[in-house]
């Protein structure tokens, strides 16, 4: 053991190593265990001609376009709006 490095250091140093060892080891037992669980049913599922579905159903075609009519006092402050905006000003 090195002379300026004190127990609690090298403790603290060996238990963190330890502590990283067992994780590691954890979630690998936990992948192997769940992964052929996984492709069994995935399997199972495309045989039958069913997909998982991860993300909800997806349209092909973009969603109506909604529109609404301004009075002209609203077209006008809209206007003064950009204006500000553009020009940099609060």
């Amino acid at each position: 053991m090195p002379e300026p490095v004190s127990i609690l250091q090298l403790l603290g140093v060996t238990a963190l190593t330890v502590a990283a060892v067992i994780w590691v080891a954890m979630l690998v037992c936990v992948m192997r265990r769940d992964l052929p669980v996984h492709r069994r049913q995935f399997a199972a599922l495309t045989r039958r001609g069913r997909t998982l579905r991860v993300l909800p159903y997806q349209r092909h075609s973009a969603p109506y376009i909604e529109q609404v009519e301004l009075t002209p006092a609203e077209r006008d402050a809209f206007a003064v709006l950009v204006r500000r905006l553009s020009d940099g000003r609060p």
